[in-house]
């Protein structure tokens, strides 16, 4: 729970008590490789904060395709945000490609935070803005650069994304197929 308790240190201010009662609400969890964490169809009930891994966040279109539309690794917030904050079933899986440690902040934890944490909006407000900020940049990103320039992001984005990722989720993420993603390595 270190991780956690820096990572949450390093957004609002709490003193040792509050940081304290709030890892008391939430879990640690692993994860195997492949084993699902979220999936769509039912309420997301938690956020997980990344210890070690890192997983995709993938959408399965009308076809049965399935897309990846982001990936996320240590020292992260990652859920189904607009699921969860909404309490509809989601639409997203999120899927471990490694073996993962995380902590569950599940809707209890979540809950207490906002109403007993001097700044437990403050801490929400700024998971939320990363999220945010993230599929703001991911979408200019998409429509406004060439694949070669999404490509030479990528490592900068997801730091050693290409040892831990296969390539065909990659060229998924990037929006191009497997053989086009080839081409753009060797030009890279």
């Amino acid at each position: 729970m270190d991780e956690f308790k820096t990572a949450v240190l390093a957004l609002i201010e709490s003193d040792e008590s509050e940081l304290n009662q709030l890892v008391s609400f939430c879990k640690t969890k692993n994860f195997k490789k492949n084993e699902v964490l979220s999936q769509p169809g039912k309420v997301p009930q938690e956020v997980f904060f990344i210890v070690k891994g890192i997983l995709r966040v993938v959408v399965t279109d009308a076809k049965g395709v399935d897309h990846t539309i982001h990936f996320a690794s240590e020292d992260q917030f990652v859920a189904d945000y607009s699921s969860f904050m909404l309490q509809q079933p989601g639409m997203y899986t999120l899927q471990a490609l490694e073996p993962m440690e995380v902590v569950s902040m599940s809707r209890q934890a979540i809950d207490w935070g906002y109403q007993f944490m001097r700044q437990g909006d403050k801490f929400g407000r700024k998971v939320a803005e990363f999220y945010f900020l993230y599929q703001d940049n991911r979408v200019k990103n998409y429509y406004s650069r060439s694949p070669l320039e999404r490509y030479e992001l990528m490592e900068t984005i997801f730091p050693q994304i290409h040892q831990r990722v296969p390539q065909h989720m990659i060229a998924s993420y990037l929006g191009i197929t497997p053989v086009h993603l080839s081409r753009l390595r060797k030009e890279h």
